[in-house]
């Protein structure tokens, strides 16, 4: 496997610059899309109102809208809130974030963060930052769940308890997030995720662990003792995987820049197992530096989130939420989620 002859990255294509998805008066991010049963391309991403700021708004209002297009390159536009805040009381009860959409028979698949706090929302006109007790509490409170339905346009049901509870002493003692899940033809799962641990009253750095399920409805169950990439080796963020005849592939967010040669850029890795991951040889799947369809070449401030969508078995587009700006969420004027097609 490690001898492939091209390259993701040697395989992106100029990116439509007025596709993709944004929506005025509104931070968008974690673009995630599939053809629905009505033959348009869905995308699921999450948006939070922009009298927050983008970093740390979305852990106290982000929630997950639909919008569609005729074409996965976009512009997309626009359907509907699919998972509304819904009171303190629910795990999932005040924000719902990064959206990963997928299909399991003629059941959609919606895997997401979901968190909850028993504080007032933050208003217009007051300041919130990382410091405030509502952050502080959201970030405590992330889980991965999952919603449920037979149709694209819903009626969504949400599971009451998070499919991928903390485990106290683990890695993951303090939160999951960023659910990256393979379904199999038998309805099995293997999910990667983003976890933090309980480091005294804080919580340590990023790491990325596996888990699985004989069924999608569950029980998940962690199957690495261990993050599955050594976190004195590899810090990585945002995971997507997908299943190969040899196993699996994985592209994620190379938060130092260490290991493809640029921060924030991409990396390429496969397992046979979910378990024991090993980079390619050219291991680099993206980078921050975009061209574009009227031949410009940009440098985003951010690229993160990374979704592949297949069609016919390959990967046709990569999608990121992306921001613009000299880099950082605090210098962002506005973020969006864009697309790359991909070549054979």
């Amino acid at each position: 496997m490690a001898g492939k002859s091209r390259s993701l990255f040697e395989r992106l294509l100029p990116a439509p610059k007025n596709g993709g998805f944004r929506m005025e008066g509104y931070w968008v991010w974690c673009g995630s899309v599939i053809r629905g049963e009505d033959g348009r391309f869905h995308m699921f991403a999450s948006r939070w109102p922009k009298f927050l700021p983008m970093h740390p708004g979305w852990l106290v209002a982000s929630e997950i809208v639909r919008a569609v297009s005729d074409t996965p390159e976009g512009p997309y536009e626009f359907q509907e809130v699919v998972l509304p805040a819904r009171g303190a009381e629910y795990w999932d009860g005040r924000a719902t974030h990064n959206p990963h959409i997928t299909r399991f028979g003629d059941t959609y698949l919606l895997y997401y963060m979901g968190s909850t706090h028993p504080l007032p929302d933050v208003k217009p006109e007051e300041a919130y930052g990382l410091d405030d007790p509502r952050c502080i509490v959201a970030r405590a409170n992330k889980r991965i769940g999952l919603a449920v339905s037979k149709s694209v346009f819903g009626p969504w049901k949400r599971f009451d308890s998070p499919i991928l509870p903390v485990r106290p002493g683990k890695f993951d003692s303090f939160l999951t997030s960023n659910p990256a899940p393979s379904v199999d033809e038998d309805g099995s799962v293997l999910l990667i995720y983003k976890a933090r641990r309980y480091e005294g009253n804080v919580h340590g750095k990023m790491t990325i662990g596996a888990a699985r399920a004989d069924r999608y409805e569950g029980p998940y169950r962690v199957v690495s003792e261990n993050p599955v990439f050594p976190p004195d080796r590899f810090h990585l963020e945002d995971p997507f995987i997908w299943k190969t005849s040899q196993g699996y592939e994985l592209i994620a967010k190379d938060m130092d820049g260490n290991i493809c040669g640029e921060k924030h850029g991409g990396i390429h890795a496969y397992s046979a197992d979910g378990l024991d991951w090993k980079l390619f040889d050219h291991p680099k799947a993206y980078s921050r530096t975009v061209t574009w369809d009227d031949g410009t070449v940009q440098t985003m401030g951010n690229f993160e989130r990374p979704f592949l969508l297949f069609q016919d078995g390959r990967p046709t587009h990569l999608f990121a939420a992306t921001a613009d700006g000299k880099g950082g969420f605090a210098n962002a004027a506005n973020t969006w989620n864009m697309v790359i097609p991909i070549a054979p």
